[in-house]
């Protein structure tokens, strides 16, 4: 599957500060700093040279590279064998390579941002 590429932050890259886009965002540098996703649509890409750090907020995520900090994928999230992950991770829906490391916490979220699996919710007793 081809993934559109509005925005390219190249190797050798190094940004500081806060980034929102839109669209599809591709990472081979550096950027420290919180991203955050302006649409439902959304895919944030990480390559395997890219490096984060900071908080992420996105719909669907794409890690060949390197995250430190807390990463929230409302729909998708995708590891690849090189994805190294320093931080909790919140996903809906979340596909691991062989290689991929998470140094955190997984936690689920629905899309209703729900993180109770329905049968561990207590019914209500009257």
């Amino acid at each position: 599957m081809s993934r559109q590429v509005d925005t390219l932050i190249g190797a050798g890259t190094i940004i500081k500060g806060d980034l929102e886009f839109s669209g599809g965002l591709h990472i081979d540098g550096e950027l420290t700093g919180s991203i955050k996703a302006t649409e439902a649509s959304a895919t944030l890409t990480l390559s395997q040279t890219g490096k984060l750090e900071g908080e992420i907020h996105a719909p669907h995520v794409v890690l060949d590279g390197t995250v430190e900090g807390d990463l929230h994928a409302s729909e998708k999230l995708e590891l690849a064998g090189n994805a190294r992950i320093h931080g909790n991770v919140y996903y809906n829906l979340i596909e691991i390579a062989v290689g991929a490391e998470i140094n955190g916490q997984l936690i689920r979220k629905t899309p209703d941002g729900n993180d109770t699996p329905d049968f561990l919710k207590k019914e209500d007793s009257e």
